[in-house]
């Protein structure tokens, strides 16, 4: 497939998601520039020739291990010796990330559930290498404080704010099912966080199905109630995925990328202020809030089993009867499971 062909297959896939481009970006400063993000996708050509052999070209988002290892330069520390350098590129949300990853513009990068599955429907050359633990209390559904509404059921009828094709669709989906009701007994809303939390908090919408940071911001700031959380119902996992070039070729520089994650992983585990007072400022949210998104957060870099495969798969499945994606899946076929 040609580049010009491949990036028209992810626009139109991409299309129907598109506020998922919108996840990160909406808890970033409005002067803090993308510009790494557009050079990466539209200099590709003249970008892998030169960094093939000794950079790693790394994708990362505002929020999740990787801006800490970045923060703290363990991996370039690491890969000196072997004259291997580190190029980060920030990207706006998961989408955005991996486009680049299938136009070749990056070799590593981290996303939640749901951009992976829409990238690989678009034929993005990318594997699944590893992920985070769960952390299905770092999702949920949220109600004004004095609303009448008191269980997920009571949702029949109403309007539910939501990210369209986002981890929060498939967990209201599921929240929905589990009570028995059909994701057509609602009236969804697609609204990126920002705007989502707006209508929410102006009564334009009766409910909001969000993740953290935005979920543990809103909730504090708004004393809205937790109508159900994702435990038992989905999983929030976030992943690490690489272009299959790059695996192919480099295990042994992604072993130690995920060496080093796990580090970090193990420092912000023992360290929540201080991640938060890492992020914030990048975030634009209070210390005290992200201190609780963190202590509540599970951390440690896990391989990828057929389990966590089957699961991505029941998210693809999802989508597909959503009419979300234009074909069915097989995740299996992306995915790097660890050989027992």
């Amino acid at each position: 497939m040609s580049l010009k062909k491949s990036r028209h297959t992810f626009a139109l896939i991409f299309a129907v998601g598109l506020c998922l481009s919108l996840v990160v970006s909406a808890c970033t400063p409005t002067n803090s520039p993308n510009l790494q993000s557009d050079r990466a996708i539209t200099n590709t050509s003249s970008t892998s020739q030169s960094v093939e052999n000794n950079t790693i070209r790394i994708g990362y988002q505002k929020y999740g291990t990787l801006n800490i290892l970045k923060a703290q330069g363990s991996l370039e520390q690491r890969l000196k010796p072997q004259g291997i350098t580190v190029q980060w590129i920030q990207f706006p949300a998961g989408p955005q990330l991996l486009e680049a990853l299938n136009a070749g513009s990056i070799d590593y990068g981290h996303t939640g559930e749901a951009p992976p599955i829409f990238a690989q429907a678009a034929g993005a050359p990318l594997v699944y290498i590893a992920h985070e633990p769960p952390n299905p209390k770092g999702e949920g559904i949220l109600v004004a404080k004095d609303s009448s509404i008191q269980k997920v059921a009571d949702l029949k009828g109403k309007k539910v704010a939501l990210n369209k094709a986002s981890n929060v669709h498939f967990f209201l989906v599921q929240a929905l099912a589990a009570a028995g009701l059909q994701y057509k007994d609602i009236k969804p809303v697609f609204l990126p966080p920002a705007e989502a939390r707006a209508a929410f908090e102006q009564g334009s919408v009766e409910a909001w199905a969000i993740w953290d940071p935005f979920f543990t911001a809103a909730r504090r700031a708004t004393g809205a109630r937790v109508l159900e959380n994702a435990e038992n119902l989905a999983a929030n996992r976030e992943f690490y995925l690489a272009a299959k070039p790059f695996a192919d070729k480099y295990s042994d520089r992604i072993k130690a990328i995920l060496e080093e994650t796990q580090k970090v992983d193990d420092w912000a585990k023992a360290n929540p202020t201080e991640v938060a007072k890492l992020l914030s400022p990048q975030l634009g949210i209070d210390v005290p809030t992200l201190v609780e998104v963190s202590q509540r957060r599970p951390y440690g870099v896990q391989p990828m089993q057929s389990d966590v495969v089957a699961y991505q798969q029941q998210v693809a499945d999802t989508f597909f009867k959503l009419g979300l994606l234009p074909k069915p899946l097989d995740v299996k076929q992306v995915a790097q499971v660890e050989k027992k």
